[in-house]
């Protein structure tokens, strides 16, 4: 199994040599394995253990083995208590999850204090088939049936290609002393119940299982590659992202001959799940909607609206006064407002006007139903909504739109789309107020 391994760093994790590795290491089988193995192929490597404080004694003692492990192989260990069951409660998770959080945060920690480069696991093949099993169960696409990553940012689990069989009998073999979790033998949590219940079967029905799941993911990851090539030619044509607003062209996405296969990789990471209401918005009247706990999916027109919820809810009663005394305001925009002796060509971001037509308090506002201006260039007023209809704004879009209103309600300027002309300086002002959008340094 060494010299396997030793082949498997150097083809597959060839920047692993050099760097500085922390081995998450729990005293059991395959955590010890690992550690002696990357031992043996003389890399720098360090030990961090966690105790869960979830076994009563059992738990010390694992803590006191791995100790005197990094010591006989004279590396460095890091050891760290939780209270896992008080972590949960507090989070209102299960004790697993509590577990996997505390563990991979306190790695991350590690890494950074101390400098180090990867966080190596000791994840085999059984495990990887487990998650498999788990995915399909709870129900998944293309990336459940992956199961674990070999690199995941800097998280490296090396020993994905090895049995559990592979690993026992390597170190019998060698001699090797680990402990073991009496937990795992439980049936209670459901992994337990696949690798103790399930899995045998499958390895009597096929003991070539665990390779031909290896084969069927390495093949699967092919396929995967050729369909990111396909979405990155549809995203090309089909998206526009406006910094946090990401419009999808229905026309389209409607060309393709499975939009619903298309429209999955384009969403699932936005936590949408009830793919046939995703596709009815397609043919949906203007202002439906769906909302995930992030993000709300929008139909206006010819495009789906994605953004973020918070970025999407209503502000429509935010108001802030602008008093005589202010040359600027911070939020929700940033405004400057500037006595000047004469006008210049400006763009959209800025307007002259006549200071002697406001009425103080000025008023920032969103726009409502009912509001009318009377927009310099054109004769007469006009509705808000018909303004915004002509200008081709989406429902998001005008959302984001904000006002600056006179003492009395007159609408001065949309910001950054039209001045209102009543205000407008002319050649005939004497006292010239300069207002502009900018953006701080």
């Amino acid at each position: 199994m060494l010299l396997e391994f030793s082949k498997i760093l150097n083809d597959k994790f060839p920047f692993l040599k050099g760097s500085k590795l922390l081995l998450a290491v729990s005293g059991g089988l395959d955590s010890v394995v690992l550690t002696q193995l990357f031992k043996k192929l003389e890399y720098d490597i360090s030990i961090a253990h966690c105790n869960f404080q979830l076994r009563g004694i059992e738990s010390d003692l694992d803590d006191h083995f791995v100790n005197q492990l990094g010591i006989s192989l004279e590396i460095p260990v890091y050891t760290k208590r939780f209270d896992t069951e008080k972590y949960a409660s507090e989070h209102k998770t299960s004790i697993q999850l509590a577990a996997r959080e505390e563990r991979y945060r306190w790695f991350q920690e590690v890494l950074t204090l101390h400098n180090l480069d990867y966080i190596i696991t000791a994840h085999h093949a059984d495990d990887n088939l487990e998650t498999v099993l788990i995915n399909l169960t709870r129900g998944t696409g293309l990336d459940g049936l992956l199961g674990i990553p070999a690199v995941n940012d800097n998280i490296v689990r090396p020993m994905l290609d090895f049995s559990r069989e592979t690993i026992f009998d390597y170190a019998s073999t060698a001699q090797i002393v680990w402990r073991e979790d009496k937990s795992n033998a439980e049936t209670k949590y459901q992994r337990n119940k696949i690798r103790h219940r399930v899995i045998p079967i499958l390895k009597e029905l096929n003991p070539k299982v665990l390779n031909n799941v290896i084969n069927t993911q390495n093949h699967l990851k092919e396929a995967r590659q050729i369909i990111r090539d396909r979405m990155a030619t549809v995203a090309e044509k089909a998206l526009i992202t406006e910094g946090d607003l990401i419009k999808i062209n229905i026309l389209e996405i409607k060309k393709l001959q499975h939009p619903k296969a298309y429209l999955y990789p384009l969403l699932k990471d936005y936590g949408f799940t009830e793919w046939n209401d995703v596709i009815q918005l397609l043919d949906a009247q203007s202002g439906k909607l769906i909302t995930t706990k992030s993000h709300t999916l929008l139909k206006d027109r010819d495009f789906l609206l994605l953004l973020p919820s918070d970025k999407f809810a209503a502000t429509e009663n935010q108001e802030i006064k602008i008093d005589s005394s202010l040359s600027e305001i911070k939020t929700p925009v940033n405004l400057l407002f500037k006595n000047v002796q004469k006008t210049t060509s400006l763009d959209k971001n800025s307007i002259y006007v006549d200071k002697n037509l406001l009425n103080y308090p000025l008023t920032l506002r969103k726009w409502r139903q009912g509001d009318l201006f009377y927009p310099v260039g054109i004769k007469g007023k006009k509705k808000l909504s018909k303004y915004f209809k002509d200008e081709k704004l989406s429902i998001i879009e005008k959302q984001q739109v904000w006002l600056l209103c006179s003492g009395n309600n007159e609408i001065i300027w949309v910001l950054g789309k039209r001045q209102d002309r009543r205000f407008k300086a002319s050649n005939e002002t004497t006292d010239i107020m300069q207002i502009s959008i900018y953006q701080p340094l």
